[in-house]
C-alpha cells in the first residue's frame, strides 16, 4: 500500500514537472474518449529512445494514472533489479516491477504467468533496448522489434493493447547524456488494438507465425506513426 502511495505521488510529480518543463503534443489514433482503459492489458511503447520517456505521463489523464499505478508490471532486468540501491528505489517507486532475465528461463515463464492475470497491465518496450543518436543500439546493431512481444500477446489472447508511438527523445536526453534540456516539444501517438482481433488478423496457425506478422506489423506501424 505505501509503495502504490509512493509511486503514485512520484508519478503525478513527474507529470506536474514535464508539464511546466515541455510541451506535449498528444496524437490520439484512437479517440482518447473510445479508449477502453480498464480493458487493457498491454501498454507497448515503440521507438525507445530515451530513459526520459516517463515524461510522457503528461499526455494520460488524471483519473486514470492512479487505477494505473495499481496495475502496471514493468519489466526491470534482473541485474539492475539486484542492485542494492537501484533495485531497491525501482521496487519503492515501481511496487509491480518484475526482474527478468534476457533468457527465456524461470523468470520468463512467471512473468508469462503474471500477464495472463487479466488485473495485470503489462508495460512492454518491444525493441528491448534503446536508439542511440545513430539509429543503433549500444552495441552497433540495427534496432528492430523483439518476438517476446508477440509471444505474451499470444498468451492473453483477449483485452486491448494500447500502442504509444514516442515521436523521439534525443532532443530532450540521449543515451549517455546526464544533463537532460528543458522547454522542448515531445510528441507521443495513442492506439488501441483489440488483441483477439489483431490474433485473427496475423491469419497464424501458431506461435512462430504470429511473432513474424507481429514483428512485421509493429515496426512498419513505428515507421508511420514514429517519424
Amino acid at each position: 500500500m505505501i509503495g502504490r502511495v509512493v509511486s503514485a505521488f512520484f508519478i503525478y510529480s513527474l507529470k506536474i514537472i514535464s508539464r511546466i518543463f515541455y510541451r506535449t503534443e498528444a496524437i490520439w489514433l484512437t479517440p482518447k474518449e473510445q479508449i477502453h482503459w480498464e480493458e487493457l492489458r498491454i501498454a507497448a511503447v515503440l521507438n525507445h529512445t530515451s530513459l526520459f520517456e516517463p515524461i510522457f505521463v503528461s499526455a494520460l489523464p488524471n483519473y486514470r494514472i492512479c487505477r494505473a499505478v495499481i496495475r502496471v508490471v514493468v519489466p526491470i532486468a534482473d541485474v539492475t533489479m539486484n542492485r542494492p540501491m537501484v533495485g531497491a528505489l525501482f521496487r519503492l517507486l515501481v511496487p509491480n516491477a518484475f526482474a527478468i532475465t534476457r533468457r527465456r528461463d524461470e523468470t520468463w515463464d512467471r512473468y508469462i504467468a503474471k500477464a495472463k492475470d487479466p488485473n495485470s497491465l503489462m508495460l512492454l518496450f518491444p525493441e528491448g533496448r534503446m536508439k542511440r543518436k545513430d539509429g543503433l543500439d549500444k552495441k552497433g546493431r540495427p534496432m528492430s522489434v523483439k518476438s517476446g512481444v508477440a509471444d505474451i500477446i499470444w498468451e492473453i489472447k483477449s483485452g486491448k493493447m494500447l500502442v504509444c508511438y514516442s515521436g523521439g527523445l534525443h532532443h530532450v536526453q540521449a543515451p549517455g547524456e546526464l544533463i537532460p534540456r528543458i522547454f522542448k516539444k515531445i510528441r507521443i501517438s495513442f492506439q488501441e488494438i483489440d488483441i483477439a482481433d489483431y490474433i485473427q488478423q496475423s491469419s497464424a496457425k501458431d506461435v512462430e507465425a504470429f511473432r513474424e506478422f507481429v514483428v512485421a506489423d509493429l515496426e512498419s506501424k513505428m515507421k508511420l506513426h514514429c517519424g
